[in-house]
């Protein structure tokens, strides 16, 4: 993966940015778009149908909210017309040395009283929106949460094969809580933003006209003002992106192959290339944010050129007394709040792109083709089962177009020990996948003990199953509880025993806790090794009537090794064993050893009967001797 495919996914970075579709939001949101956003849309509102009831209180106490708040300047211009009048009918007394009538304070008081009871009840119809849309909105993303994780079990192994563990968590995590927190701030700031423009602009309609088309006329003037910015720093997003995924991919090189790089001296080299991609990122991201942050002020400057033009012109309405000096104070109000819905609204278009985008992932990963269901007379398998496996004519391929097994048959009987080997990519592992059913035969049959696995639920089919793979699997939590793994209500003495015949209690007793260790989420605090110890005691617990081993003693030690081997001949006893393997020297004593290439067996036989046939099978188990001798001849 090159460094600009690591860079964040779009979305992460604060700060200004292009505008428009595609472009960048107006809160500096990069823009993701959807594929299909009408379709996407109608999709995710499905899922709100349960709760159109909780909706329509969220939209009817939204817009009573929203609109006893924005009544309120105009309200409020009432005391203060009433005020002034008071004063100026004052100032008219004492110029003919006369008593005025003074300030109607009980007016102004009954005035802020109700203004007081406006905010109030507007406060609390705004708090009965947020606190049902939360409900809403968490109830709807915990259904689709529900639906992804149900969805995941029943997706075969090929999916998670043909995708990394990072998109698949993007979609199940991230695109989630896009999801929500989009639900839950977004969806009701968009019905007061509405409420208010549209409130707004009624008010200052029906305090003047006039004025309303100064307010008006500002609009456009600050749209070419933002998109004009936005295109300039477009230039600069790009470029602070593309810098940031180079740091990122550097950092990430870095601290992976920290050994590697403190082993050829090269920390000097790295620190300089690291200095060198910051200060490119620092430029960037300077001039992008610099940019961006243009687009305020301006906003505001020309937002403050229209308030002048209103406070100039309604001073002089008011003085040809066309207009309440409270009114023209209410309009004043008004026009600073007509600014920020608009802003908000902007922004909005950008988040929904974004939020659609995430649920078309989610609804991508719901569509995809399941497991082939279980039959209904799906069987469990009787638990007197001896492990006999049969392959009768399997034809399987990955792709329907590039087929890996054409004609397979193989006959186990209980109790043998089968080996399967062959250089990369002949199909050993598929054909362990194949067993255990995690991929379906495109044509054949699997049988264990007589039975088509087709015809064996799946849970009971891998319970007969005991795997243990190359790549080690341990979990968060204690040693004990990672063996236990293996078996529901294993006693202890029953761990302890499948660790001592993995070898693995000695190190075990060993470690300051014993048993108690517990190992972090990668197990980085034991060796891979002991690790896969531990896996294979967890095996062991299981008592599998087939055991699997893929390359099952690759990470430990010669010495460790002959150890398993010794454990696992006497565990091996009266079950099916197949073990696959590279070093050939650990499956002489096998019963059946199957020789793969390209997907097909072009031979088997037993150690000795293949090496006496000189073929494909005595080259490979050859060269592991060859090659050593080959290179030390060469030096």
């Amino acid at each position: 993966m090159s460094q600009e495919q690591r860079r964040p996914q779009p979305g992460g970075m604060q700060g200004g940015g292009p505008m428009g579709r595609g472009g960048w939001g107006a809160m500096g949101r990069p823009v993701e778009k959807a594929k299909d956003f009408r379709g996407t849309l109608k999709r995710l509102f499905r899922y709100f149908v349960p709760q159109k009831n909780l909706l329509l209180v969220v939209l009817v106490t939204a817009i009573l909210g929203t609109t006893f708040n924005i009544v309120g300047p105009k309200i409020l211009g009432l005391a203060t017309t009433k005020l002034f009048e008071g004063f100026y009918a004052d100032y008219l007394a004492a110029l003919r040395h006369r008593s005025g009538p003074g300030i109607d304070f009980t007016y102004i008081g009954t005035i802020l009283l109700i203004l007081l009871g406006l905010y109030i009840i507007s406060s609390i119809f705004l708090y009965i929106q947020q606190y049902v849309m939360a409900g809403v909105a968490q109830r709807t993303v915990y259904r689709l949460r529900r639906e992804v994780d149900e969805k995941l079990s029943r997706l075969p192994l090929k999916y998670f094969d043909s995708r990394t563990h990072g998109e698949i968590l993007s979609r199940a995590v991230n695109d989630m809580d896009n999801i929500s927190s989009t639900l839950q701030q977004t969806v009701t700031q968009l019905i007061t933003s509405l409420v208010t423009a549209i409130g707004v602009i009624i008010m200052m309609l029906l305090i003047s006209w006039q004025l309303s088309l100064i307010v008006l006329l500002t609009l456009p003037l600050s749209l070419l003002v933002t998109v004009g910015i936005a295109k300039r720093s477009q230039t600069y997003f790009r470029n602070q992106q593309r810098a940031l995924g180079r740091l990122n991919g550097h950092v990430e090189e870095m601290y992976t192959g920290h050994k590697i790089v403190k082993a050829f001296g090269r920390e000097k080299q790295s620190t300089a290339e690291f200095a060198e991609l910051n200060d490119t990122l620092y430029q960037a991201g300077w001039r992008a944010q610099f940019m961006s942050g243009m687009i305020m002020p301006l906003m505001r400057s020309i937002g403050n050129l229209g308030y002048v033009f209103v406070a100039v012109i309604g001073g002089i309405m008011v003085t040809q007394g066309s207009i309440q000096i409270g009114d023209v104070q209410a309009f004043i109000q008004y026009t600073q709040q007509f600014t920020q819905p608009i802003i908000q609204l902007a922004n909005f278009a950008n988040v929904i792109q974004s939020t659609i985008a995430s649920a078309e992932r989610i609804f991508e990963l719901l569509d995809e083709s399941e497991e082939v269901p279980e039959t209904v007379d799906a069987q469990v398998i009787a638990p007197a089962a001896v492990g006999a496996v049969q392959f009768e004519h399997v034809r399987f391929g990955y792709k329907e177009d590039a087929m890996l097994m054409e004609d397979m048959n193989i006959e186990v009987q209980p109790g043998q020990m089968i080996a399967v080997v062959g250089p990369t990519g002949a199909g050993k592992t598929t054909l362990v996948n194949l067993l255990m059913r995690f991929y379906e035969v495109n044509a054949g049959r699997i049988l264990v003990d007589g039975v088509d696995i087709t015809q064996i639920k799946r849970g009971a089919l891998r319970r007969t199953f005991g795997m243990v793979l190359q790549d080690t699997w341990l979990f968060n939590g204690t040693i004990r509880d990672n063996i236990a793994y293996g078996r529901e209500n294993a006693t202890e003495e029953e761990i302890v025993r499948a660790a001592r015949a993995a070898n693995a209690n000695h190190f075990i007793r060993t470690l300051p806790d014993g048993y108690n260790t517990v190992l972090n989420e990668e197990a980085t605090n034991i060796s891979q090794g002991q690790r896969q110890l531990l896996t294979i005691a967890r095996a062991f617990l299981a008592d599998p009537e087939i055991l699997i081993l893929d390359e099952a003693t690759s990470s430990v030690d010669t010495r460790t090794e002959i150890q398993i081997q010794k454990a696992m001949t006497e565990l091996m006893k009266g079950r099916t064993n197949f073990v696959i393997a590279h070093r050939l020297s650990t499956i002489r004593d096998a019963d059946l050893i199957l020789v793969m290439n390209h997907g097909t067996i072009i031979e088997k036989g037993t150690h000795k009967e293949l090496l006496a046939q000189n073929g494909f099978y005595a080259d490979l188990y050859n060269s592991q001797f060859t090659v050593p001798a080959l290179i030390e001849e060469t030096v």
